[in-house]
C-alpha cells in the first residue's frame, strides 16, 4: 500500500456514552457522513448494523454522495436483551440461533452496499466468575456458531475481533491466538481476524507481533488503530501512549504489504471530533510514510542482526527529531 487508506467506525462521531457521562450531540447518519467528508485524509466508514445501519438504499445514496467507501460492515451482536448472558455461546439455542442470523443478515447487508468483509466483536460472550461455564461447551458453542455464519455467503468473509474484556469480565475470544485457533477449528479460509490496537495492547500483546503472526497464518486481518495505557481499553489517539511500538506495527503492516484500511476505532469523548481523527491521520501517514524513506534493507538487517543497541541508534537517528 504506496498510500495508506483511512476509515473510521462511524458510531463515534455521534453521541458516545461511559458510566457516568454522555458526550457530543446525536447526529442523522448523513450528518455523521458529512463530518467524515470534512477529515483530512479519511476516505472509508465502518458502520454498525443493524442499530446503526439498515437500509441499504439509504447507505449506497450516502456514500456516493459524501465520495466515501465503506471499509467493513460491524455486526452488533451483544446489545439485545436476549444476548446480556451472551448470544454466540447462549445456552439457548434459540438464542445462539438468533445471533447467527444477525450475522447472516449483515452479510446480506454488506453484500448488498458494496462492503467486502463484515467484522465482528463477540463482546457478550464470556465469563465473570470460577465455575460460572463449562468451557469446552462454550467452545463447541463458538466453533458451531461462527461456523454456520462464517460459512454463509463465503464470498463476504466474516473477521472476528478479539477484546480481552468488556461487556464480559473475561471475553472468551480474548487473544489473537485463540482467534486463530478458532478459525482453523472452524476450517473455513473466508474468515479473518479483525486486530484492534487496543484491544492488543490492553490484552498485554505486542501488536506488530501479532501482525507478523496474522500474515503468515492462512487467514487475513484488518486493521482497527487507537491507543490507550494498557489498563483500559480507552480508545485513545493511535500513538498517544505507546509511539515506537505503533511504530513498530505500522512497520510489520508496511513489511507484509497490508492493503486495506486502517481503521479508527476512536472515541472523541472530551475531545474535538474532527481534530481527534486527524491527529490519527496525520500522525500515521507521517510514520508512514518516515518508514518509506528510510532504508529499509539497512533497518531490516539491524533488525535481524541481534544487536539492538546499533539499531536503537538508528531509529533514535530515523523517528526522534529532538
Amino acid at each position: 500500500m504506496d498510500k495508506v487508506k483511512h476509515a473510521l467506525i462511524t458510531s463515534f462521531v455521534s453521541k458516545t456514552r461511559d458510566r457516568f457521562h454522555e458526550y457530543n450531540k446525536d447526529k442523522t447518519l448523513e450528518e455523521r457522513f458529512a463530518m467524515v467528508a470534512e477529515m483530512e485524509g479519511m476516505s472509508g466508514v465502518e458502520c454498525v448494523f443493524p442499530y446503526e445501519v439498515s437500509d441499504a438504499e439509504q447507505l449506497q445514496t450516502l456514500l456516493k454522495k459524501y465520495n466515501l467507501e465503506i471499509a467493513a460492515v460491524n455486526v452488533n451482536v451483544k446489545a439485545e436483551p436476549e444476548f446480556r448472558n451472551g448470544g454466540l455461546t447462549s445456552l439457548d439455542p434459540a438464542v445462539r440461533q438468533k445471533a447467527v442470523q444477525f450475522i447472516k443478515n449483515a452479510k446480506d447487508f454488506a453484500q448488498a452496499v458494496g462492503a467486502n468483509k463484515v467484522t465482528c466483536c463477540p463482546l457478550g460472550d464470556g465469563y465473570e466468575f470460577a465455575f460460572q461455564c463449562e468451557y469446552g461447551q462454550m467452545w463447541k458453542y463458538l466453533v458451531e456458531s461462527f461456523g454456520e455464519a462464517g460459512s454463509y455467503k463465503r464470498e463476504i468473509p466474516l473477521f472476528v475481533e478479539y477484546n480481552p474484556s468488556e461487556t464480559r469480565g473475561h471475553c472468551f475470544i480474548d487473544t489473537a491466538a485463540k482467534t486463530l485457533c478458532l478459525l482453523n477449528d472452524i476450517g473455513i479460509e473466508q474468515m479473518g481476524v479483525t486486530v484492534d490496537y487496543g484491544h492488543s495492547k490492553y490484552g498485554q500483546e505486542n501488536p506488530a507481533e501479532v501482525v507478523a503472526m496474522l500474515a503468515n497464518s492462512r487467514f487475513p486481518y484488518y486493521v482497527h488503530i487507537n491507543d490507550n495505557n494498557g489498563r483500559w481499553d480507552w480508545d485513545y489517539m493511535v500513538a498517544s501512549h505507546n509511539f515506537i511500538e505503533y511504530v513498530e506495527f505500522l512497520y510489520y503492516l508496511k513489511e507484509y504489504k497490508y492493503d486495506d484500511y486502517l481503521t479508527s476505532d476512536t472515541s472523541p469523548t472530551r475531545w474535538d471530533i474532527v481534530g481527534t481523527f486527524e491527529a490519527n491521520t496525520r500522525l500515521t501517514n507521517r510514520i508512514w510514510n518516515k518508514l518509506e524513506s528510510i532504508d529499509g534493507k539497512k533497518f531490516k538487517a539491524l533488525i535481524s542482526g541481534g544487536d539492538f543497541l546499533e539499531t536503537w541508534k538508528y531509529i533514535e537517528s530515523s523517528f526522534f527529531a529532538l
